[in-house]
This record gives structure tokens, sequence and C-alpha cells, in this order.
């Protein structure tokens, strides 16, 4: 990753992780000053986030500096490792929420003040919509996993705030009513959708960041490699090939070894360079995240 581009993935990260932990706390207390679960649960979800942002950013400063004699190949395995832990927590925490939900739907629900609860969601729904299409505009050119799993997180914060505002709003029309009588499961239905509908978010994120961790070679890549490599081993008359391909992280981990036949024509180191250019610009821009090992022998036995 570039230098700057880091900086501007933690100033990004740094402004959300403000504004979430600003959210977490003005939702848990206007969740129990109008008695509504769902916006409590908006709150501890967005705790939840800053703590885990927290995490995500000192994780950006190991990602931008340079690999130690212990991690020589920097710290890219970590990213995935977070992003795991992120998603899984707030898997738990929407299951634990779903589970609330139902329990109050079964006990008959409960009443709350709406006109608090309508506030609460109209400013959620300003802010969240704001930084989601801030953190888009900023994660353009960075491509940041982190941002993005941010943006998911915002999306679904202006999304429980919007069927709020929508929910609250009725149920303000309804109370006192013919049917006065369904307010007080209102809360406890809005909290089993959302909290039902938003379980797959994270779901995505972890399953993408366990490819990682398992270091599950990217298809798309890896088929791009080997036709290119057909191609050349029939071109310049290579003898055989083996290609290995990881992705963890950023990172992007190709390794490449040819096998040529005796005698092969090299008159000088640049032979094997030149065909390592063709082969590093057929797989595209070369990045700091990309690790490109390409070796050559006689003996089969090395591949």
């Amino acid at each position: 990753m570039k230098m700057s581009e880091g900086l501007h993935e933690r100033r990004a990260l740094k402004l959300s992780i403000a504004v979430t932990f600003l959210l977490a706390v003005v939702g848990i207390f206007f969740g129990l000053l109008s008695g509504s679960l769902a916006i409590v649960f908006d709150g501890m979800f967005n705790m939840v986030d800053t703590v885990m942002s927290v995490l995500a950013l000192f994780v950006t400063r190991l990602l931008t500096s340079k690999g130690s004699r212990r991690f020589q190949y920097g710290y890219w395995h970590v990213e995935p490792m977070v992003l795991v832990l992120n998603g899984s927590i707030l898997i738990l925490l929407c299951t634990y929420a779903l589970v609330n939900a139902i329990g109050s739907l079964m006990s008959g629900g409960h009443e709350l003040n709406f006109d608090w609860a309508f506030a609460f969601a109209l400013l959620v729904f300003f802010l969240s919509t704001g930084m989601y299409f801030y953190l888009i505009k900023e994660n353009r050119n960075i491509k940041s996993e982190f941002l993005r799993l941010d943006i998911q997180s915002w999306l679904m914060s202006a999304l429980i705030s919007s069927s709020l505002l929508i929910a609250f709003g009725v149920a303000a029309l309804l109370d006192g009513g013919a049917y006065g009588y369904f307010t007080p499961y209102i809360d406890p239905l809005i909290l089993a959708i959302l909290s039902a509908c938003l379980i797959f978010i994270p779901m995505g994120a972890v399953r993408d960041a366990m490819r990682d961790i398992f270091r599950m070679a990217p298809l798309g890549l890896d088929e791009k490699i080997r036709e290119f490599l057909d191609e050349l081993t029939r071109q310049r008359g290579f003898k055989a090939y083996t290609s290995y391909v990881a992705k963890i992280g950023r990172a992007q981990f190709i390794e490449i070894h040819i096998v040529l036949p005796k005698g092969y024509p090299i008159t000088s180191i640049d032979t094997l360079d030149e065909i390592r250019n063709e082969i590093a610009e057929a797989i595209g821009e070369d990045t700091p995240e990309r690790w490109l090992t390409i070796a050559f022998t006689a003996n089969e036995n090395w591949i």
C-alpha cells in the first residue's frame, strides 16, 4: 500500500470511529430513555463497530510498515483475522437481538416513547447516510477491505434508522386509535426483522476473510495465469511449469516454476529476465502488495 493511501485510509477510519462512538453513546441513551430495544440494539451495534474500527486502525498502521525479522512477508495475514473477528461479533450480536425480539413478541411486546425514538432515528439516518457516501468516495482509489466493511456497517446503520423512522412514524399514527393495541409489538417486530436480515451482511465478509486465512487460490487470477503460461509454454518451447497463487488480505503471492528443456538457448541472464517481464506484464499492474517469484530449472525434481 502506498503511504498516501494509508494516510487517507487512517483519516477516514478515525472520522468513522468518532461518529460511530457518538452514535453508540447517544443510541444507548435514547434507547433506554424511549424504552426501545431496537434503538438499544443499534447503539450496541455501533459500540461493537467502534471497538473493531479502532483495531482496524491499528492494523492499517501495520500494513503500511515494513516487515520484521519475524514477519518477513509483512503483516498482511492480520487483516483477514480482524475481519473474521469483526464479522463474527456482529453475527453473534444479530443472533442475540433476534432471540430477544422473539421473546419480547411472545410476551406481549412493550410500550415506548415514540417522540424520543423518532428523533433519534432521524439523527442516525442523516449521519449514517452521510458517512456511507463519504467512505465510498474515499475508498474508490484505496480499495481497502477495512473501509469496505465499514461502508457496509454504515449502510446497515442507515437501513436500520430508515426502518425505524417508518415504523415509529406508523406506530405514532396508530397509537390511541382503533389499532393502538398493536403498538407494543412494533419495536420488537422491527428488531426481529432487522437482525434477521442484517446477519447475512457480516456473513459475507467472514466468508471472504476465511478464504484468505486458508490461503484459497483466487480462481480468476489462477485461471488467468495458467491460460497465459499454457500459451507461453507452446510459444517458447518450455518443457513444463507449475504455478501457485494465494491471496492473504490485500497481498497476492504468486510463485511460478518453469522447466526448460536441455540445451534451451540462454545467451545471458537477460533472456530469463525478459521472460519474467513478459509474465509480470501479463499478470497485471505491479503493486507493493504483489509478491511474484519466477524460477527456472532444467530438473523437474525442483518443481
